[in-house]
């Protein structure tokens, strides 16, 4: 994806930022390596481009696009591996990969954790830096307030979690 400046990515983990340049640097290799810089809200990251000028930026998903990823968020969250360690680290790893589907999917996973009990502080962390990552490029897709995004997403929550648990009985506590 060849990228400009001023233009509004999303790099995985780090939410959406803009473009401030392209340049050559010596950063954590030997060898000068191109970059493009971005800003974000309080900083600046630098993501590498590859060799064959590749690099893991994407474009902000667009608003026709938007459809499809209400659907994610008001589906029926993934059944979670029970191994809370494992779970974390599968979806480090999605994330990494910095799609938006996977963004929904997270967040609308780990929600889902909080329909019958409390989410730990571990996972809560997780899904606020996702979910707040969510917003923002919603916001931007959509042309909405941040407030105005988040409430929609959150609204597509409550309609997945409303359908969830009509189809299915509440877990049984001992």
């Amino acid at each position: 994806m060849e990228c400009s400046a001023g233009d509004e990515v999303g790099p995985p983990n780090y939410g959406v930022g803009s473009i401030v340049r392209r340049e050559a640097r010596q950063l954590a290799e030997p060898q000068m390596r191109r970059y493009y810089v971005l800003a974000f809200d309080k900083m600046m990251v630098w993501i590498p481009v590859h060799a064959d000028g590749s690099t893991t930026l994407r474009a902000v998903t667009a608003k026709q696009d938007l459809e499809q990823y209400r659907t994610v968020l008001k589906s029926r969250p993934a059944a979670l591996e029970r191994d809370r360690k494992k779970w974390r680290s599968d979806v480090y790893e999605r994330l990494t990969h910095g799609s938006f589907r996977v963004m929904c999917e997270v967040v609308r996973d780990i929600t889902a954790l909080g329909w019958y009990r409390p989410i730990g502080e571990l996972d809560g962390a997780i899904l606020t830096k996702v979910r707040d990552n969510l917003w923002r490029e919603w916001a931007i897709a959509t042309g909405q307030s941040l407030a105005e995004a988040a409430l929609e997403v959150k609204t597509l929550l409550l309609a997945g979690e409303r359908a969830y648990k009509a189809s299915v009985p509440a877990p049984r506590r001992h």
